[in-house]
């Protein structure tokens, strides 16, 4: 098994100081969180001016981003802490619970506006004064979209979920607010004025889908589900600078902690490799796989000697033990390295 990559050393003490990268993330997600906390006064007069519910329920949505935000930039905070002895694999997770409050909280701002909405409909509300409520509203929508697409982009590249899914959720917002205004302009110059819920109606039922994807990939991380296209992509990558003497790969697992992978896989190596020689073998793969991807990759790799049925899928050529010439290769990819068996064994398909 090769030496964990980054790990507290062994008293258990912090590994080191927050990264500048993810310093920054913490940093950006405080702004994001003032300036949200502006935008959300700003809707509350323009929907105090118009009794509007279709701007309510835009302003109770950036209720639901403050407290998301706060627990986010809390969550971002902690997921950059290094790993220590009680949290062997790092503070990471907590992302995955960010992001589920933050999806949560949308689908209950959803219902909230369905309800206010199907209430002023019976009630036939009249909202008035739309030209300045059109006006802020156009304002606040405008900064939260040049904030979603930031915080979108920098969740990509320092791998944070929290900070991606506030950026989705800062863009449905945007995007809803777009919508929300062509349907204020209408009711401005038609006077149809029960258009006002029906439009709100339609705004929380996006927000309600929007919410409910950001919690389906927070369960889903939280469930360990596997990413299977990023683990085709880390297998492709083992694939395309595969050695003779790496004879086999398979039982390749991969969760995600935070930005950090961590995968676990048996590599199957000549049993005559002496432990030396076995080790190397397993850091060439651990230090192809860190230079080839764009995060931390943290491998736990199992070693396997090689028997004598390996030999009709080995292309280890003038191997001193072989007992029989190879017949077949084998090429890694998801279908084959995910099972349990060793290929070329009595126990497997492949």
């Amino acid at each position: 098994m090769t030496e964990a990559r980054g790990s507290a050393g062994p008293a258990g003490e912090l590994a080191g100081p927050l990264d500048r990268e993810r310093s920054g993330a913490v940093r950006l997600q405080f702004w994001v969180l003032l300036i949200g906390t502006l935008l959300m006064a700003a809707k509350v007069i323009a929907w105090w001016i118009t009794g509007s519910n279709t701007i309510l329920g835009d302003a109770l949505e950036s209720i639901v981003n403050i407290v998301a935000g706060g627990f986010a930039l809390y969550s971002l905070i902690l997921a950059a802490k290094p790993r220590d002895r009680e949290h062997p694999y790092g503070h990471g997770k907590v992302e995955f619970i960010s992001a589920g409050l933050e999806g949560g909280l949308v689908i209950m701002a959803g219902l909230l506006i369905c309800w206010r909405s199907i209430h002023a409909l019976y009630d036939a509300h009249h909202p008035k004064e739309l030209g300045i409520g059109i006006l802020i509203t156009a304002i606040t929508g405008a900064i939260n979209l040049a904030m979603g697409l930031l915080l979108k982009k920098r969740g990509r590249s320092v791998h944070s979920m929290t900070m991606e899914a506030s950026g989705v959720h800062l863009l449905s917002d945007a995007w809803s607010t777009a919508a929300m205004i062509v349907g204020l302009s209408l009711i401005a110059i038609t006077h149809a004025t029960w258009l006002d819920p029906v439009f709100a109606l339609l705004f929380a039922a996006y927000i309600i889908f929007s919410g409910a994807q950001v919690l389906r990939r927070a369960v889903a991380g939280i469930m360990d589900e596997a990413d299977l296209k990023l683990a085709a992509r880390v297998i492709a990558i083992l694939e395309e600078h595969r050695r003779p003497q790496w004879v086999d790969v398979h039982n390749f697992r991969m969760i995600q902690y935070g930005s950090i992978l961590h995968i676990d896989c048996h590599v199957t190596l000549p049993w005559y490799h002496s432990l030396e020689q076995a080790h190397e073998e397993i850091a060439t793969m651990e230090r192809l796989v860190n230079a080839s991807c764009d995060r931390d990759v943290e491998l736990f790799i199992h070693m396997d000697p090689c028997i004598p049925t390996s030999c009709a899928i080995c292309s280890l050529a003038g191997c001193p033990h072989r007992r029989a010439p190879q017949v077949r290769s084998i090429p890694w990819d998801l279908d084959s390295v995910l099972g349990n068996a060793k290929h070329g064994s009595p126990g497997s398909t492949v």
